[in-house]
């Protein structure tokens, strides 16, 4: 039966996938996407690993990359929350949860949170009567944030699934503009620049069984067409395939404890080129943590940094990453597990 179910849901992903790419093109939809704050990554140990997390086990956090990592978790709730010092002066947070009732044995159910602080701007408007040609309207800020719901579940000790719904709200403001009527009356009206759409995360992992080597599957970000005034637009779409194992299980014994992670995932995005994102992580007695990575077809920002914590379930994590003329970001995250 769990064979029977593990073929039915590989069928019903390639499939997905056939049929999602197909109708892009039909569409002629190819590079439009909106709601980019989806596509940028808070958490401090993901972006220090080059975002290379398809595979791996990754708690709570695994809503933000593949669903099905969250399935594998050893605690009864694990939580972790980022802040993510964005270019720009833009602040990105992200907040999860997750909770692993009976052992796991009826899945892990996870909560997620992602939201943008953009800060505040000064509004002007045309206006031909003004001295300037314009008139003050103000300060303005904007708004996005992404709410979901996520379940993981261990089909077999080698197969895992996992998915994730998401409410979004981005609201950017709102525009006047002229309306046009018959004659020479114009007159203007405003609208407002909301959209509230759901979208949706999937992905599988699967433990070959030789050593600790597992493969990850997801699709992120899939959306139905929305749009603000006149040109549609999806949310940013990927999919990605991902590798990883512990290089050092491949030596034998080690004289004290000690792990080498090496992830590697490959991405196609429905918004720009396809990218290799290569990660590491060093682990030497279960508690510190050096990580590094590169980012394939990334001009502004191919190398990442960071390093990390954890002791008695508490963690925290930094990573850093130059990014060209926007000179650096940096990441900072806490996770409690017990």
């Amino acid at each position: 039966m769990k064979t029977l179910l593990k073929n039915f849901l590989l069928g019903l992903l390639i499939q997905f996938i056939f049929f999602n790419s197909n109708y892009s093109q039909q569409k002629q939809k190819l590079a439009q996407s909106g709601f980019q704050f989806l596509s940028v990554v808070s958490d401090a140990r993901a972006a220090a690993m080059a975002e290379a997390m398809t595979s791996l086990q990754f708690g709570s956090s695994s809503l933000f990359f593949n669903p099905a990592g969250m399935s594998d978790m050893q605690t009864f709730i694990d939580v972790s929350a980022s802040a993510n010092k964005w270019i720009a002066d833009i602040n990105h947070y992200t907040l999860s949860f997750a909770i692993n009732p009976y052992n796991g044995n009826y899945g892990v159910i996870g909560f997620s949170i992602q939201s943008v602080d953009y800060g505040e701007f000064y509004g002007t408007r045309v206006n031909k009567a003004a001295p300037l040609g314009y008139e003050d309207i103000g300060i303005f800020k904007l708004s996005a944030i992404a709410v979901g719901l996520g379940y993981a579940k261990q089909l077999s000790d080698k197969f895992s699934v996992g998915g994730q719904i998401r409410w979004i709200r981005q609201d950017l403001g709102e525009s006047i503009i002229p309306v046009i009527n018959v004659g020479l009356d114009t007159t203007q009206k405003t609208v407002s620049n909301k959209l509230s759409p759901f979208i949706f995360d999937f992905g599988t992992q699967y433990r070959t069984g030789f050593k600790s080597l597992v493969f990850g599957m997801s699709v992120r970000n899939f959306s139905k067409e929305v749009k603000y005034a006149k040109e549609g637009f999806q949310a940013p779409l990927v999919f990605t395939l991902g590798i990883s194992m512990n290089l050092l299980d491949l030596i034998g014994e080690l004289p004290f404890n000690q792990s080498l992670y090496l992830s590697i995932d490959a991405c196609h995005h429905r918004d720009h080129p396809e990218q290799i994102k290569i990660g590491i992580d060093y682990k030497l007695f279960n508690a510190f943590s050096l990580r590094g990575g590169y980012i394939s077809n990334n001009f502004e920002s191919g190398f990442t940094f960071g390093l990390g914590i954890a002791r008695y379930g508490f963690a925290i994590d930094y990573a850093y990453t130059p990014f060209g003329v926007f000179d650096k970001v940096q990441r900072f995250t806490a996770r409690f597990s017990f």
